[in-house]
């Protein structure tokens, strides 16, 4: 048996148990399609004036601003943790994966599933308003947009 079998079998451990470690409370992943070329999403998701209005609670440090493939931030505020927008090219379009790992603050702290929830949904609705505004005007079952290589303008609204 490798040492690494042992480990996990229990065998050598203190007590027969495997060392934990810690998870976050709040863990969210989420993904959508969207059918728009990838090189339009940095525009919405890259606008710090959509991130106040996303997660108005949250204070984002970009630690990496990645274009067309997205962005990753330290969070504080009402979280602490990191949070991430992968933006991964798929056939004529691309998945939006978002990724949340952190720890409530202050009176949240002890709702750990009411925050994964809210968190979850406040995510859901940032990349339906992503998807909404890099397909608008496209029709169900056309090319997507932007696939022609012209240029994708993101409209505006909410």
């Amino acid at each position: 048996m490798t040492v690494l079998a042992a480990r996990h079998a229990g065998v050598g451990d203190r007590d027969g148990v495997c060392e934990a470690r810690p998870v976050n409370s709040v863990q969210v992943a989420d993904e959508t399609f969207v059918a728009a070329s990838p090189r339009a999403v940095a525009a919405v998701v890259g606008d710090r004036t959509r991130w106040r209005r996303w997660w108005p609670d949250l204070h984002l440090e970009v630690v990496e601003d990645r274009g067309e493939q997205g962005v990753r931030w330290r969070v504080g505020g009402a979280l602490t943790g990191t949070m991430e927008i992968w933006c991964q090219p798929v056939l004529d379009g691309f998945v939006l994966h978002y990724f949340l790992h952190a720890e409530p603050t202050g009176g949240a702290a002890g709702r750990a599933g009411a925050e994964n929830h809210r968190r979850r949904v406040a995510g859901r609705r940032m990349s339906t308003e992503v998807k909404r505004r890099l397909e608008s005007g496209r029709a169900a079952g056309e090319p997507a947009v932007g696939a022609d290589g012209a240029d994708v303008a993101v409209t505006g609204g909410v």
